[in-house]
């Protein structure tokens, strides 16, 4: 074989690896997972499959939110950026952080309730946890492009 290999569309040859210094075609045993992870949570690390299943969920999750508004904002509050986090855990469940536009919010009260149930109605998800953080603080820089536009921001 020769030394470089030259796919015909190419603008670069490739150099060919000989035989001799290619990696071994079966992969090292793979380690066993650390002793301080779950079952659920060792599984989701080696499963390129629960990977994938937890970001449909995810995906499923942010679609849940854009159906929920801020009474005092025609826009819902993924794209107003007041959600910080979504983490979908082993286990199916999900854990969300997010903020209010001010600490004040007369919603402050109802609206991390109305996320949860949000979420909880994806059929794929066990159980929601809601958690109202400050810090970062909101800003209009955390809105979206669609957002901006709807507000006439942009």
């Amino acid at each position: 074989m020769p030394d470089d290999y030259r796919y015909p569309h190419s603008v670069a040859s490739l150099p060919v690896i000989p035989d001799e210094r290619k990696p071994p075609s079966t992969p090292p045993a793979a380690a066993s997972p650390a002793p301080s992870l779950s079952a659920d949570a060792a599984l989701a690390t080696t499963d390129p499959t629960r990977f994938v299943h937890q970001k449909l969920i995810e995906g499923k999750v942010i679609e849940a939110l854009k159906q929920v508004y801020d009474p005092e904002i025609p826009v819902n509050i993924y794209e107003l950026g007041l959600i910080y986090e979504i983490t979908v855990n082993p286990d199916d469940t999900v854990h969300v952080k997010m903020t209010l536009t001010a600490p004040a919010c007369p919603v402050a009260g109802t609206l991390p309730g109305e996320v949860e149930k949000q979420v909880e109605s994806v059929p794929e998800v066990k159980s929601a946890e809601v958690e109202l953080v400050w810090d970062p603080p909101w800003s209009r820089d955390r809105m979206s492009e669609a957002a901006l536009l709807q507000l006439g921001m942009f």
